[in-house]
């Protein structure tokens, strides 16, 4: 019994209302997985107990206890257990909003700024991740909202810099970019790779490269997480589950809840319900 209840998997993925720009995720997995997949704001995670291997474009974190995970938007990751007894850790989801109104107010960076590593050694920070957490479970607003503040001023300040605005020059990136935009329009019924390609002019290969090399993963698998994404904000506003399913493009419930589950890290029912209640005051997840 006592190794089932150490290898036991738990999450909670939630918003706290007095920061609405903000999502929280406290969690140990041992064999879940994350499939390749991006956010549209920044993540920063630190692992509490074990080791999480985070694969990114530029290589592999072992993200360890002390150590910063930061994650840019809109960069394609993939995040598994570095050792058998899985991970544990506490994440934080910050909008764009928010990171670049920190900057503008407390450093001398412009424009849309991300940060220049994936991973530091810094347990000071990693305190501060997981004293946010604190502060929002027990419903103290005053204190998350300064903690996430010091936070993100003190990784900006260390590890930021304003990005580089990327300009869609070559043939290849501007059929990827095209390409995402009728997915994006199609999501419900999406081409073919072959009658998407002839669509924009191209051939299914070549299409495929740039679309992999633009976005980091292939048109398939962008739009899975696109649907996740999509669904996500349809949860939000309060559409049920089955609903969302059809509305992306999902066969059914069951598949909406086997990606999202897998790219999100909780399934879409656990989701909708830490959207509709009420935060009440002290620490509450699983044990």
């Amino acid at each position: 019994m006592a190794g089932a209840t150490e290898r036991a998997e738990w999450a909670r993925h939630w918003q706290y209302a007095q920061l609405p720009d903000l999502d929280l995720l406290r969690a140990r997995y041992v064999r879940h997985t994350f499939p390749r997949h991006s956010h549209d704001g920044y993540v920063f995670g630190a692992v509490t107990q074990g080791v999480e291997d985070v694969e990114l474009p530029g290589g592999t974190v072992h993200a360890v206890p002390g150590s910063v995970v930061m994650i840019n938007p809109e960069v394609p990751h993939t995040a598994r257990a570095g050792v058998p007894e899985g991970w544990a850790y506490a994440t934080l989801y910050p909008s764009a909003r928010v990171i670049n109104d920190i900057a503008a107010e407390t450093t001398h960076l412009r424009g849309t700024v991300g940060f220049t590593e994936t991973g530091v050694a810094d347990p000071y920070a990693a305190r501060l991740i997981g004293e946010v957490h604190r502060a929002a479970e027990e419903d103290n607003a005053l204190a998350a909202d300064s903690v996430l503040r010091v936070l993100v001023t003190r990784l900006l300040t260390r590890h930021g810099s304003a990005l580089p605005t990327r300009p869609v020059r070559a043939a290849g990136a501007r059929d990827a970019a095209r390409a995402r935009a009728v997915l994006e329009s199609r999501m419900t019924g999406p081409p073919t790779l072959e009658a998407l390609a002839a669509e924009l002019g191209t051939s299914p290969f070549a299409l495929l490269r740039a679309f992999k090399k633009q976005y980091g993963m292939p048109p398939h698998t962008w739009l899975t997480d696109a649907r996740v994404r999509r669904a996500r904000r349809m949860l939000d506003s309060g559409v049920a589950p089955a609903a969302a399913a059809a509305a992306v493009g999902f066969t059914d419930q069951p598949h909406l809840n086997r990606h999202f589950t897998r790219i999100v890290g909780v399934p879409p029912g656990a989701y909708r319900r830490e959207r509709a209640r009420t935060y009440k005051t002290g620490p509450d997840r699983p044990r």
